[in-house]
């Protein structure tokens, strides 16, 4: 979880709540694996080639789920962070070569989407938000949050007139708080935005 400071000073100052929910990867071991002997090897996994060609690997601790392919390829989700994501690839590595399955290479790690929720700490009205912004979609009788579509970072923000939202397609978490950040700014600089009584906020 992490906050940002709008930049006001004193007792005014606004706090943007950001959580990082879940980071995509995709791992490349650069070698083929023999799904068939880690199912052998390895307790607490879960291999069906019939139904998908992938080896499930579960972590408990940190909680992240790995998909294995034949090809070497890996698709982790469930880390809350980078930090816990490279932990989670580490210990995974250690698990296969604990069970006696040789890694040769270097894990190649790349974020494919990192999903946030965040919390700008204001009423947005969504009727204005959406005649103001470009690249958006709102049809309140769908759906009840505004689509807003970001160019810089590019990403996608789901934003609800409570002023919570839900931020998808971020590469790095930098580009989620940048993300956050800049919609409250362009919220707030064209009207769209009203505070909320102190008593009323929810943290």
């Amino acid at each position: 979880m992490g906050t940002i400071s709008d930049g006001t000073s004193g007792q005014k100052a606004k706090r943007l709540i950001v959580n990082i929910e879940n980071i995509v990867a995709t791992v490349s071991l650069e070698q083929t694996l023999d799904l068939y002997a880690i199912e052998r090897s390895l307790p607490n996994v879960e291999y069906d080639p019939d139904q998908f060609p992938g080896l499930v690997f579960r972590l408990e601790k940190p909680k992240v789920t790995a998909l294995i392919f034949k090809s070497g390829k890996m698709v982790v989700t469930g880390a809350k962070s980078t930090e816990e994501l490279i932990n989670a690839v580490k210990k995974i590595i250690k698990y296969l070569k604990k069970y006696g399955i040789e890694i040769v290479g270097k894990p190649k790690i790349q974020i494919q989407n990192i999903v946030a929720s965040a919390n700008i700490m204001v009423n947005v009205n969504l009727d204005m938000a959406a005649y103001l912004l470009e690249n958006n979609m709102y049809e309140p009788e769908q759906f009840p949050g505004l689509i807003y579509r970001m160019d810089d970072p590019k990403v996608v923000l789901l934003i609800f007139s409570s002023g919570k939202m839900v931020i998808t397609g971020a590469k790095r978490e930098k580009e989620v708080f940048d993300a956050v950040e800049k919609i409250y700014n362009k919220l707030t600089e064209l009207g769209c935005t009203q505070e909320i009584p102190e008593e009323e906020l929810e943290l």
